[in-house]
């Protein structure tokens, strides 16, 4: 694989998301609430044609979007970013009915998706799903679901579950999902789901499920990020074949092929966060006076500050490497992606570690850039695969390798 590096129109639309990043999105992201979807900031990614974006362009491209937009605004990278996960798998595995129905929406930011993996006994082990899928009797849907409006739901069914006597499968949805970016606010979940027990990552279904689906409920939770988090609970939510993503029992493939394509650019996130820590760094200790000199001229500063930088571009390397071999299809995808969110993660928290410690208490103020980011960067060592899980997938693609003989 040839060596990663950008070509000058690459390097051009970088610079121009980092200044729509800071003129454009900051503002609206400064009017939102913590914990909670900024619609105007999400409608703004449509209207700038990121969110297409999403869908039209390969690995390398989400990358370059999430490393910009992390550089000068953190929640519009989030926002979009949360975007693309929750609405690749119906981009990849929907139906064209699916596909119509919400990916317009999505792209000009008016429909908020989400990604519904994780379970309260269930987060990295997703083969270990719990969220019930339990096959309905013919004529049983009917029944149930008189009985829910009479007890006063105030929710409105779906208009794909008016009609079930066409003898179509259908399931209802028990369990909870806890740990949801974007919930309980999102437009629309991509959900899975156990629909064979006992089969593990085989017998997982993923499905398409509108917020609006009776028994469907949630809770934001107060977590140290400032984007939307919340648990969700389902009290027998009707889906039917026609809400399935790709086909029953394969939904473990669907989620893979999400995350192998949005590990790299969770990478990219924290190389976003990690530049703008070391690039703040620079000026301060560039200014800052200390003991007769500036804060540079100390050896020990200097030193912190080259070994900043230098794990920084490996771990963008690393990153690109990824991105590329996922947008040529190649083989070692499921390692690289792992290794590349695994090397960035650690990265940028050891960087922007380094970089409060290197401002002193004036960092630690609230408000202050390195504050923000030193919340930020938390978390991305845990979602999509902790950074345990992603070297257990390293090591098992490794002797994989070796025991094929490659």
């Amino acid at each position: 694989m040839p060596a990663f590096s950008l070509d000058p129109p690459q390097t051009a639309w970088c610079a121009d998301l980092r200044t729509l990043a800071a003129e454009r999105l900051r503002p609206l992201a400064e009017k939102g609430e913590p914990g909670h979807v900024n619609r105007p900031l999400v409608a703004e990614l449509g209207q700038l044609g990121l969110l297409k974006r999403l869908f039209t362009s390969g690995a390398v491209d989400l990358c370059l979007m999430r490393e910009s937009l992390a550089y000068a605004c953190t929640e519009a990278e989030t926002a979009l970013a949360l975007q693309g996960l929750g609405a690749h798998p119906v981009h990849a595995y929907g139906t064209e009915a699916q596909r119509d129905r919400w990916l317009p929406q999505v792209v000009e930011g008016s429909a908020v998706a989400a990604f519904a993996l994780s379970e309260p006994g269930a987060g990295s082990d997703a083969a270990a799903l719990g969220l019930r899928a339990e096959p309905e009797e013919q004529g049983e849907g009917g029944r149930r679901e008189a009985a829910r409006e009479g007890a006063g739901s105030a929710r409105t069914p779906d208009a794909s579950l008016a009609a079930h006597s066409d003898g179509r499968t259908r399931w209802r949805l028990t369990g909870e999902k806890c740990w949801i970016s974007n919930a309980p606010e999102a437009d629309f979940y991509t959900v899975f789901a156990r629909t064979t027990p006992g089969a593990g990552a085989r017998g997982v279904t993923a499905f398409l499920v509108p917020a609006d689906r009776p028994g469907l409920t949630g809770t934001g939770l107060d977590m140290l990020s400032p984007h939307p988090i919340g648990a969700l609970t389902f009290d027998a939510v009707p889906v039917t074949a026609d809400d399935v993503l790709g086909e029953p029992d394969r939904g473990f493939r669907v989620a893979m092929g999400t995350l192998n394509l949005f590990r790299p650019s969770v990478g990219a996130f924290a190389i976003g966060m990690a530049q703008a820590a070391l690039d703040a760094t620079l000026v301060h200790t560039a200014r800052r006076d200390a003991f007769g000199g500036k804060l540079k001229d100390l050896q020990t500063v200097a030193h912190q500050v080259a070994e900043m930088a230098l794990r920084t571009e490996a771990a963008r390397l690393m990153v690109y490497a990824a991105a590329t071999a996922y947008d040529e299809d190649a083989p070692d995808v499921p390692k690289r992606a792992a290794m590349a969110k695994l090397l960035a993660t650690e990265t940028a928290q050891y960087v922007v570690d380094t970089a409060v410690q290197l401002h002193g208490a004036r960092a630690l103020r609230r408000g202050h850039l390195l504050e923000h980011l030193y919340r930020e960067v938390r978390a991305p060592r845990v979602y999509e695969g902790a950074s345990e899980v992603q070297r257990g997938i390293i090591a098992k693609e490794l002797y994989a390798n070796m025991e094929a003989g490659q």
